[in-house]
């Protein structure tokens, strides 16, 4: 319901009397789309965005001077005939507020005359004289900064904030006597509906006689005597004293609230939150969320309130803290009962959130170690817009000079696939050699426990088995059966078995002079170190040999270390081509994942796994997070998520640490 429509069905259930003193918001609005058409002197926004400004114009276009000194001309004519239009509507507005003030004072002064004892229907009629005349102020103030907030963007002027500065001197934005007899009538209400028979509300003290509640400034002696029912005690008192049938409407027009939507831009930081928090504080506003995000100096901030007091004093106030601390307000005035019926499924969102329902929340993790590219970044946006996925918060992850890592918290539609999401962004990673992870935003993202890693090409850059080969001069063959099993074209045991078999008469020393080559992957001893300084349990499986698994095992810090054994001859000096015990085959692997994570009580959604060759994949798709390192094409196609970087160390962008972070975690 567009606000026109809406205050003019509020106004319907005032008397007319009171209708004919509504600011005009139809006329106020009509005059803004018939007379300032084409006006706005705000040229970036004035004009289509396909709308290209050429230095020689068209030959049925003015030139940008002539142009421009014609809605120049324009503006300066038609601003101020709007304001002088406004102006006659405030007056008139504040002109009956000042007639119906002091009716209604002097009906509540009665009702709270202390040498009396004034009945339900009495008070009820006092109380309801009071929420009538706070209605009818906010509704016409909410009319009056909606149609400045439409007269900016029609024009491109900034007029709103000064206009409601001058507008905080007038009487409806300064009478707080009536705001002070408020608490008062409160109180002598809920005193006569306890003695009425409910004996559920608490003892209240008398209030304070209505000379006190007069003065513009209460005491803090008078503040303290009195307690305010809330509206739910004033509820159940309804409820269960059932001597007002007119009463509990009352109650439910005092539950409702004006939500406001404020937001300060400026170059003072923590002033401008201080600033804000000040006025809300001042104005005893409910916070029902916030979002700040900086700049350097430059900082937004953005809070959600419920005014439940609809006193407009709130608004001046924001305008002079904005002056104060050189910042740009905005806010947006809606009343609850408009702001519900708006959204979708009457659902609730947070400040940062996509207000659109039947959404998932993705996170979505984007790195190149070369940095960023505007061209990925580009096309990377424009495929989310495709997709009508909403970008809700980003967060740089990596410190370095230029743009390397970066989150995208995502709202995505319910009906796209996640894994078609995921093959989509192959192709797009591939293209600019960036990688795109994307994760369920849930409470396990950030809540891992256990991460089990392959060794070979992934812990360590080589295959310890063709080290092994060298150093006894079969490599070739022995490489020729690894690649094979690696890219998944013979089964894992029958590759295994082979190339064990060559290795028939190998001395056993051959396998301490192999770890004396072992290299580890740039970043592996940074993220165990991180990990294990985190409380991680860490473990490595291996389809290569125990002896090596556990020097890795060592070296790294790990928690476990499975490979396979393999079988020595009798004399302890050579190898017999055979491994014993069970082979640590695809199968084994994520059986072994789940045995560790069942020994230490770590729930699946805990787990990551990384990996290369495809006796990984059944590891990695039994992780919660599995992660394809520098892998093969087919395993890349098949793992939730990819790292085709350098450092093993991005694993930790991908679990949700900044790079600040990990090197706290250095120790």
């Amino acid at each position: 319901m567009k606000y026109g429509s809406y205050l003019n069905q509020q106004k319907g259930e005032f008397p007319a009397e009171w209708q004919q003193h509504f600011v005009d918001y139809d006329a106020l609005k009509g005059f803004l789309k018939t007379r300032m058409v084409d006006t706005s002197v705000h040229l970036s926004t004035a004009f289509p965005s396909s709308h290209t400004f050429s230095w020689t114009p068209a030959a049925d276009s003015p030139d940008f001077a002539s142009m421009l000194e014609q809605r120049l001309t324009t503006v300066s004519t038609l601003s101020p005939e709007f304001v002088r239009m406004l102006d006659e509507q405030v007056a008139k507005f504040n002109a009956f507020f000042d007639q119906i003030k002091d009716s209604t004072k002097t009906t509540i002064n009665h009702a709270l005359e202390a040498d009396r004892t004034p009945g339900i229907a009495e008070l009820e009629a006092a109380l309801s004289s009071l929420l009538r005349l706070e209605r009818f102020v906010f509704l016409n103030f909410t009319a009056v900064a909606k149609a400045l907030k439409k007269h900016d963007k029609w024009s491109g002027l900034h007029i709103r904030e000064p206009y409601l500065m001058r507008t905080s001197g007038l009487s409806f934005a300064t009478s707080t006597s009536l705001l002070q007899l408020k608490p008062q009538l409160l109180g002598r209400l809920a005193s006569a509906l306890a003695d009425k028979g409910s004996g559920e509300l608490p003892s209240l003290p008398q209030p304070a006689s209505a000379d006190s509640a007069m003065s513009e400034t209460p005491t803090n002696e008078s503040a303290q005597s009195t307690r305010v029912p809330t509206p739910a005690e004033l509820k159940r008192a309804v409820a269960n004293a059932a001597h007002s049938p007119h009463l509990g409407p009352l109650v439910d027009l005092m539950h409702d609230t004006q939500t406001v939507m404020i937001s300060l831009r400026g170059p003072h930081g923590t002033d401008i939150v201080g600033g804000v928090l000040s006025c809300l504080s001042k104005h005893h506003c409910q916070i029902v969320d916030f979002s700040l995000s900086r700049l350097h100096h430059d900082v937004t901030f953005g809070v959600l309130v419920h005014l439940h007091d609809r006193n407009v004093d709130l608004f001046g106030d924001l305008v002079k803290t904005a002056q104060r601390w050189d910042g740009t307000l905005s806010f947006d005035v809606q009343d609850a009962r408009l702001k519900a019926s708006k959204l979708a499924n009457s659902a609730q969102y947070a400040l940062d959130e996509a207000p659109y329902a039947a959404r998932a929340k993705y996170m979505a993790t984007v790195l190149n170690e070369r940095g960023l590219s505007p061209e990925f970044l580009s096309e990377w946006l424009d495929w989310l817009l495709a997709r009508k996925i909403s970008v809700e918060q980003m967060r740089r992850l990596d410190s370095h000079a230029s743009l390397l890592c970066v989150e995208f918290r995502l709202s995505v539609p319910e009906t796209l696939s996640l894994d078609e999401l995921r093959t989509e962004l192959i192709a797009i990673s591939s293209k600019h050699q960036t990688d795109v992870a994307l994760q369920p935003n849930n409470v396990f993202r950030r809540q891992k426990r256990l991460v089990v890693f392959d060794m070979d090409s992934t812990l360590i850059q080589q295959e310890v088995i063709d080290e092994i080969a060298r150093a006894t001069g079969i490599e070739e063959q022995v490489a020729a059966i690894t690649e094979r099993a690696m890219q998944g074209e013979i089964d894992f045991k029958e590759s295994l078995a082979a190339r064990v078999a060559l290795l028939k008469g190998t001395p056993v020393s051959a396998l301490e002079d192999v770890k004396r080559q072992l290299v580890f992957t740039e970043g592996a001893h940074y993220l165990c170190r991180a990990l294990k300084s985190a409380g991680f349990k860490l473990a490595v499986i291996s389809g290569g040999f125990l002896p090596l698994a556990r020097y890795v095992k060592s070296e790294l810090g790990l928690d476990y270390a499975f490979a396979n054994q393999l079988k020595v001859a009798a004399d302890g000096a050579t190898l017999t081509g055979e491994t014993v015990g069970p082979v640590v085959d695809a199968v084994r692997k994520a059986e072994l994942l789940e045995v560790i994570a069942q020994a230490e009580g770590i729930a699946i959604d805990q787990v990551v796994a990384v990996g290369d060759g495809a006796n990984d994949l059944l590891m990695l798709g039994k992780a919660s997070l599995g992660i394809a390192f520098n892998a093969k094409p087919r395993v890349q196609q098949q793992a939730r998520a990819r790292i085709n970087q350098k450092s093993l160390a991005n694993i930790l962008y991908l679990m949700g640490y900044s790079e600040s972070e990990a090197a706290e975690l250095q120790l």
